[in-house]
């Protein structure tokens, strides 16, 4: 068991640029499966439990990257909001900027919602495994 869960969590393709996380995710939620399919011995569950917390903390620390990013977005659109309301002069400057960064946050809030579902998904995996 202890090599399934090694090659398990092996699997993951490194990439160059970083990981999809929602293949990532999705890949974990399938190990986790395989790996619980049978009866498990206390020793098997403390180490899938254990992969999984780990996965889990990457997880929250990636949501809370995100929470922060979306944030930061948020102030950004505000300011070229103001911008194009305060000082209109700015318009061929600041309509561009507010149009940007609006696409811009639409697709984080889409992300970190993802991200927030999948957590609370793991979160509900957890107390599954545990309770095998």
């Amino acid at each position: 068991m202890a090599d399934l869960c090694y090659n398990l969590h092996m699997s993951t393709k490194k990439g160059r640029y970083g990981i999809n996380v929602k293949k990532w995710c999705l890949d974990h939620e399938n190990d986790l499966r395989v790996m619980t399919e049978g009866a498990l011995s206390d020793d098997d569950r403390c180490r899938i439990l254990a992969l999984h917390e780990k996965k889990l903390s990457w997880l929250m620390h990636e949501r809370l990257v995100h929470l922060i990013v979306t944030f930061i977005t948020v102030i950004l659109v505000l300011f070229a909001m103001s911008l194009i309301l305060f000082l209109p002069d700015t318009l061929p400057f600041s309509l561009p900027l507010f149009l940007i960064l609006l696409v811009l946050l639409f697709f984080y809030i889409r992300h970190y919602f993802f991200l927030e579902n999948t957590v609370q998904n793991w979160y509900l995996l957890y107390e599954e495994i545990k309770g095998l």
